[in-house]
């Protein structure tokens, strides 16, 4: 039989709305994710942030169709599929999910289109409890879909994204409706998927002085980042980004030079998958109240050393606040942190789609809350761990009364 994913513009027919999952007898507990109608969804109710801030994600949202396999089909195989799931997608939605979800409130600006996935998405998004007023929808074209088949034998997935089609820019959002987004925000995520569109949400918020965190993605050229990596506050990306856009190899001096070449930056962090991750951050003490200068690299081993690496938790190691530099390099004021990832059995292990972002998520959290370096980087493994055990984007993301966060929150 072969590997047979539905489409997205047209409704489900019947016997796959109660077929989707292996285990499951019914559509909506196949889905996964936020799809699961709020009657039925499982885990306490939402908790919302105490104040009226708000963090807004302008990016990509999504449905995806998640098909695990026992393997990854060779070319001209015919497979079946051990489970099919829909579920929400997209990095700026699975990233405010995961900051609903931990307690925030939380706004996105996106497209979809007005059919059947559309309208599914915007569903999802409002049952998530993100403010999806500001959702611009097109008449005609298609809402973005994404197939991911999962391999269960190597624990890996692949992702095969269809557009959607108009895409985002400027012009669909007037400045009005622009400055009714921005309202009561405190802190403005951007995934990067849509610069020309993102980049002019973060100069209006740059105006506005609203801090800005960009997810840098491998996928984009430097003209695409370039303007929001200026205006950034904070950076995440993954741990090829800065060897990538710096052409240095080592990991530490690249995290420099990044901080160089963007001197708003308050911090860089590069997440390494079950390495944990590194994050340089920038310090605001004055030139007089530090003396010490160190070479990045020797600190960085330093570090290594004196991790707790047989921790199945996450944990965090940090410099102290010295002159950082390297061979080539000037040195910023700073200090350097490195993070251990949560150890998952291989048995619990099930799905790594969306981990990243349920990380970003979190880091949105702690910035929102004032939470240190130190506690966000275990705190932030630690729901991007929990979120690994659970198949799609959005599913097994832990709520704020989660116990397994009790310590961080």
């Amino acid at each position: 039989m072969p590997l047979l994913l539905p489409n997205p513009s047209s409704p489900l027919p019947s016997p796959l709305r109660h077929r989707l999952c292996s285990s499951s007898s019914s559509y909506a507990a196949a889905v996964g994710g936020f799809l699961l109608r709020s009657g039925h969804r499982p885990g306490p109710p939402q908790l919302h942030a105490a104040d009226s801030r708000v963090v807004l994600g302008c990016g990509l949202v999504t449905l995806d169709y998640l098909a695990t396999v026992d393997a990854y089909p060779r070319p001209d195989d015919k497979i079946r599929t051990g489970e099919l799931q829909i579920s929400g997608g997209g990095n700026a939605g699975n990233a405010l999910t995961a900051a609903a979800r931990l307690g925030l409130n939380t706004r996105v600006i996106s497209k979809v289109a007005n059919d059947e996935t559309g309208a599914t998405v915007l569903s999802e998004l409002s049952e998530a409890g993100i403010d999806a007023s500001h959702v611009i929808i097109s008449d005609g074209g298609n809402t973005t879909f994404v197939y991911i088949i999962i391999d269960k034998q190597t624990k890996t997935r692949t992702c095969i994204l269809t557009p959607g089609d108009p895409p985002m820019v400027p012009s669909d959002l007037p400045m009005s409706s622009l400055s009714a987004a921005l309202q009561d925000v405190s802190l403005l995520y951007l995934d990067a998927y849509s610069p020309e569109m993102e980049l002019a949400v973060a100069q209006q918020a740059h105006q506005m002085k609203i801090p800005i965190l960009v997810d840098a993605e491998q996928e984009r050229t430097k003209e695409e980042l370039e303007g929001l990596l200026s205006l950034a506050s904070y950076i995440v990306c993954s741990g090829n980004f800065p060897k990538n856009w710096t052409s240095i190899p080592s990991l530490p001096c690249a995290l420099l030079e990044i901080l160089l070449q963007y001197p708003r930056a308050k911090f860089v962090i590069a997440t390494l998958g079950e390495k944990g991750c590194m994050m340089l951050q920038r310090s605001d003490a004055g030139d007089d109240s530090v003396v010490d200068a160190a070479d990045i690299e020797v600190v960085a081993d330093s570090l290594k050393l004196e991790l707790h690496k047989d921790d199945t938790l996450p944990t965090c190691i940090s410099s102290k606040t010295m002159r950082l530099s390297a061979r080539g390099l000037c040195a910023i004021l700073g200090r350097l942190l490195i993070g251990t990832a949560e150890v998952i059995p291989v048995s619990e292990l099930v799905d790594t789609t969306g981990c990243g972002d349920a990380f970003i998520g979190a880091v949105l959290h702690a910035l929102s809350t004032e939470m240190p370096p130190e506690k966000m980087l275990p705190f932030a493994s630690q729901v991007a761990g929990i979120k690994c055990r659970a198949i799609g984007a959005r599913a097994g993301l832990p709520w704020r009364s989660d116990q397994r966060l009790a310590k961080y929150l």
